[in-house]
């Protein structure tokens, strides 16, 4: 599961019983070399379905950790691409990383929390990859209420969902597993590690876009397949933020 590079079982441990912000800040020098970093034909798929839907000048990867989906919107957005993420040595490892293409948009990290961003109205886009289950349920029409308000109107926040695993698949028992793992930590230790894979339903997803005042569409990936009963493996969700009415005033 973890190359040579990546990290020991002891600095796990390390990272498990830290806070969030702390464990990722251990981490970061080895994320890339485990699977918690997002891999990279996911991060081409997503390229691949939000060209038609551009042109973008200003995009946000929202949670950026090591900058891998900054590197898939320099090709995606013509002035500029900010990096955000409340894990100082995520955003180091970043800057070191990510070098942007000669004549492309201009690259700039921010260290932040995604619950209350330091931006107003700023982007045409908002990516996210892999970072939600970092948010409790309750939090999501905060989060999502932020995102609508760092997008200028017609902007879209993107985010690509895989389809669980069936209870037949042992991914599905690995995935509850790891969840009970983590429900028994939180409640013996502090500071919690809020990190949960069962938790950030699609359902649940679509209403509290609605709800934040997204318009919303799924965009299969059809790199990745479909399952036996026909739906997608994997789905791209598109929430656009709508136009002002006539006459109204923007806020």
């Amino acid at each position: 599961m973890f190359g040579p590079e990546g990290p020991r079982l002891r600095e796990l441990a390390v990272q498990a019983l830290s806070s969030v912000e702390r464990g990722y800040d251990l981490l970061a020098p080895k994320f890339d070399h485990t699977p918690f970093r997002t891999p990279d034909e996911v991060l081409e798929s997503v390229a691949r379905a939000l060209a038609p839907l551009g042109p973008f000048a200003d995009g946000l990867d929202l949670c950026c950790g090591t900058g891998a989906g900054v590197e898939a919107l320099t090709g995606l957005c013509r002035r500029s691409v900010t990096g955000v993420d409340f894990s100082a040595g995520m955003l180091e490892v970043a800057r070191r990383r990510v070098r942007p293409p000669a004549g492309g948009p201009g690259v700039a990290w921010v260290r932040g929390d995604a619950r209350a961003l330091p931006f107003v109205a700023s982007f045409e886009l908002v990516v996210s990859f892999g970072a939600f289950g970092h948010f409790l349920p309750r939090e999501l029409p905060g989060l999502f209420a932020q995102v609508h308000s760092v997008l200028r109107p017609g902007g879209r926040f993107a985010f690509p969902v895989l389809a669980p695993p069936r209870p037949t698949r042992p991914g599905y028992w690995l995935l509850l597993g790891f969840d009970a793992v983590m429900r028994v930590r939180n409640a013996l230790w502090r500071p919690p590690f809020v990190m949960y894979y069962r938790t950030f339903r699609l359902g649940d997803v679509l209403r509290e876009l609605g709800h934040a005042g997204f318009e919303v569409e799924l965009h299969p990936l059809p790199e990745f397949g479909r399952r036996d009963d026909g739906s997608p493996r994997a789905r791209l969700v598109v929430a656009r933020r709508g136009q002002p009415a006539a006459g109204s005033v923007n806020s």
